[in-house]
């Protein structure tokens, strides 16, 4: 079996073990959080499986096309992780991977149903953006063997922030009281956001031939909906995403009342988002500044160009930076922190996604 049939047989582990999990919270019944649990750990070890393949099959395509290469080297510039598609599969790896962690080290299985959403939206946006899964010759900007340190511990952090995103997310509704305080419409927004692009991707998608949908990202990417050259169907698309946030800002406050039935409470929401900050923050600063810095040296004569990836990339450091610095020496706790932890996975996404595909630089061949 290839390593894509195994990424396919993990992704819908992770997107069974979503829905289990959601049935979990609303039937709280133990059984079927253990069923839960099951499918994440086989999607786990499916996907690491396949990972495992795909870098032996990334490792013989390196040796066969540069053979005078050392065993090291081949191992370091063969790792899975050279393209939009290996980078985002490791992320989910890696988000898989804490998510268990935190589970047994707290011994609650309802925190599934904060975490696998955003893996299955990853393993969605791989679906529908038309991002390619065939193994692919190393680029040389990429040929370099800090590849392997730099988007590996770069990741790990990622999926840290990914954590945090999810808990302090959690945590501003379980601390709302009122639907007209702002930090909920804030909450509202972000939720709201996040589900309209998905759907309009979705839409993208549903409406082009199995040939463009390759371009999805680059030639066609919201045309469907947003940037159709319809204005009706432009501004109904608006008018659509205004009601999704109103939806969401109406019946968010319920998801309050089953966080209480599943003792989830804001300390312990609190208390993982800023764990899992604390972990993140120093792998992000190792793998993503100073070893990118090292490795830009080495390629291209400078630590610092002030391209728009490493730019995001030190606005990102700087929210997370900041939110350390508010919790220890500000002594800032509660909402404040949250939002915090909200906005800076939006600069993770925008550092990793919009930069690669939006913005032209030295880091534009991510798309």
């Amino acid at each position: 079996m290839s390593s894509i049939t195994f990424f396919d047989l993990s992704a819908g582990a992770y997107i069974i073990a979503m829905i289990i999990y959601i049935i979990y919270i609303v039937v709280r019944k133990n059984t079927v959080g253990i069923i839960a649990t099951t499918f994440t750990i086989a999607g786990f070890i499916t996907q690491t499986i396949a990972f495992t393949i795909r870098w032996i099959n990334s490792f013989n395509y390196w040796v066969a096309n540069n053979p005078n290469s050392g065993l090291i080297e081949s191992i370091l510039r063969g790792a899975p992780l050279r393209n939009l598609f290996e980078s985002l599969v490791f992320f989910v790896w890696c988000l898989i991977l804490f998510h268990l962690i935190i589970e047994f080290r707290y011994k609650n299985r309802s925190l599934g149903a904060l975490v696998t959403p955003i893996a299955a939206l990853v393993i969605l946006f791989i679906d529908v953006s038309g991002t390619n899964k065939e193994l692919q010759p190393l680029i040389p900007a990429l040929q370099s063997n800090w590849l392997l340190f730099h988007v590996f511990l770069a990741f790990i952090g990622y999926a840290a922030f990914g954590i945090s995103f999810a808990t302090a997310a959690a945590y501003i509704v379980m601390i709302t009281e009122k639907r007209s305080e702002k930090t909920y419409i804030f909450w509202s927004i972000i939720m709201g956001f996040f589900l309209i692009i998905l759907i309009a991707m979705g839409i993208d998608y549903l409406s082009l031939s199995a040939a463009q949908r390759e371009h999805l990202i680059e030639n066609y990417f919201l045309k469907a909906t947003f940037r159709n050259e319809s204005q009706s169907i432009a501004l109904l698309s608006w008018i659509g995403s205004g009601v999704i946030m109103f939806l969401i800002w109406r019946f968010g406050l319920g998801l309050k009342r089953i966080f209480n039935v599943l003792q989830l409470t804001p300390q312990i929401l609190d208390d993982i988002t800023y764990k899992s900050i604390a972990v993140g923050f120093p792998l992000f600063t190792l793998g993503g500044l100073i070893m990118g810095a090292i490795w830009a040296n080495s390629a291209w004569g400078r630590y610092w160009s002030w391209d728009p990836k490493e730019t995001w990339s030190l606005i990102t450091w700087f929210v997370y930076a900041l939110y350390l610095h508010a919790r220890f020496v500000g002594g800032w706790r509660g909402r404040r922190v949250a939002i915090l932890a909200v906005v800076g996975f939006i600069a993770v996404i925008f550092t990793y996604l919009g930069v690669n595909l939006v913005l032209s630089g030295l880091h534009s061949y991510g798309s």
